[in-house]
Parts: structure tokens; sequence; C-alpha cells
């Protein structure tokens, strides 16, 4: 599980609640707990990204939360070693033998790079197959990732709704001095809900999904540009060299040492 994005949301959470109580009882929680407020805001920004997407999206996009709780399972130089493994292979003991080194291979997007190099397809087509299924990936992701974004924009704007409502009910009767309270915390809270669902929920939900995103297509380039390089039939401490240039200076110096293969 990813502890940032547990204790990150829980932290935040605490913190208003502690807003809410500090110099108060607990109590005062209660006072933040508003129905008709919470069906505007909440029920009004969903519903009108309902209306944004087909319904398979919409469950998509809200199930995508949960991805921002699993740990990333992708080790970059660990990575950059096996393609630097079969970059060996391939050099003594030729291009076919990647076949059989292939089954050992959990990655699909690798597998099939290798696999259309032992079928001996042209390296212009197997960067073109390549990378068009990096963007179609890449854009199932950001699709994903706009649900949050526009999630989080109708947010603070079926507040202000809610906050506009509350208003106007208020005004419409203000001899009616008991009626004055409920609608003006209608009026407050719905603007309250709407930056908590913003700011608490959705823009750190896209932005951690972002971030997921950003990594998974710098791990498919790297494999892109290994796969060309070992069916260039470049050497395989050129291809470690080239691969590492996708780390950052700090990450360079944990892949194998001696990964690479002596000259001759």
């Amino acid at each position: 599980m990813d502890i940032a994005s547990l204790i990150g949301l829980l932290a935040c959470l605490a913190l208003m609640i502690f807003g809410m109580v500090f110099g108060k009882s607990f109590a005062t929680v209660a006072s933040f707990l508003h129905a008709p407020s919470a069906l505007i805001t909440f029920g009004g920004a969903l519903c009108c990204v309902m209306a944004s997407y087909s319904m398979n999206s919409f469950v998509a996009g809200l199930k995508s939360i949960t991805l921002i709780f699993k740990t990333s399972v992708m080790n970059v130089p660990e990575i950059i070693q096996k393609i630097i493994d079969l970059s060996n292979v391939a050099r003594k003991e030729g291009l076919l033998s990647l076949e059989e080194a292939a089954s050992d291979i959990d990655d699909e997007f690798l597998k099939k790079g290798i696999l259309l190099i032992v079928d001996g397809t042209d390296p212009e087509l197997v960067r073109a197959i390549m990378e068009t299924e990096l963007v179609s990936v890449e854009s199932r992701h950001k699709e994903k990732i706009g649900f949050w974004e526009n999630l989080g924009a109708m947010g603070p704007a079926w507040g202000m709704i809610g906050t506009l409502i509350g208003l106007i009910l208020m005004l419409k009767d203000l001899s009616d001095l008991a009626a004055v309270g409920p609608n003006m915390a209608t009026a407050l809270i719905t603007t309250f809900y709407g930056s908590v669902l913003a700011n608490w929920i959705c823009a750190p939900v896209a932005t951690k999904l972002k971030g997921k995103n950003d990594e998974e297509m710098m791990v498919k380039e790297i494999e892109i540009e290994g796969l060309l390089s070992i069916q260039a039939g470049e050497n395989p401490r050129v291809i470690e060299e080239k691969l590492k240039s996708f780390l950052a200076p700090a990450d360079r110096g944990s892949t194998g040492e001696s990964g690479g293969e002596e000259n001759g």
C-alpha cells in the first residue's frame, strides 16, 4: 500500500476536524454535517460528471481512486538491468534466442516488443507498433485523470450553487427568523463542501494518477529504446548508458555495475 496517500488524506481530515473543535467540544463537528448541502454539492458534482461520460467510463473513473493506494511495482533500475541482460543474450546467441527469454517475462509490453524483434519486424514498424500502444495506454490513463480534474472543478461550482440556493431562500423570507439559520447554513456549508471535494479528494487523486502515468510512460519509453538498441546490435554497455540517461543522476548507480559486456 502507498502509505503516503493514506497518511496524507487522513492527516488532512484530522487537521480539518482539529480546526472545527479547537477551543470547543468535539460535538461542534456535528455543526458541519448538513445533508441538503452534501446532496447539492457532492450529488450535483457527481451527477454532472456522470452526464459528461458514459456509464462505464464514469464507474471506471470512480474506481480509479483505489490506484493511489497501490504501490508501484515498476523498479526502473531492475527493468534496465533486464534489458541489458537481454542484450547480452542477443549478442552471444542471436536475436532468435530472445524468444525463450521472453517466456520468463511478466511485462506484456516488453514481451510483445521482444516477439516482434524475434519475428524479424522492421525496426521502424516495431517502434510504430510499440508507440501506438504507449499512446493508447496513456490515453486511458488521461481519461481517468480527467475524471478527477472535472470532478474537482465541479465541486466548488456546485458549492456555489448551494450557496446561492441558501441565500435566495434566506432573503425570500427574512420575516421567518427560524428559517434564517438553516438557510444560511446551507449557503455556507455547501461552499465548504465544494472546497473539500476539490482540494481534499480530487486534486490529490489527479496528481497521484499523473505521477503514476508519467512513471509508466517513462518505463515503456525505456523498453522501446532498449529493444530497438538490441535489434540494432548495439553494445550492451552503450545500451546501458543510453537507458540510464532516463534516470535522475542519483539513481543511475543503482543498476547492475556488471550488466554490460566488454567490447570484443
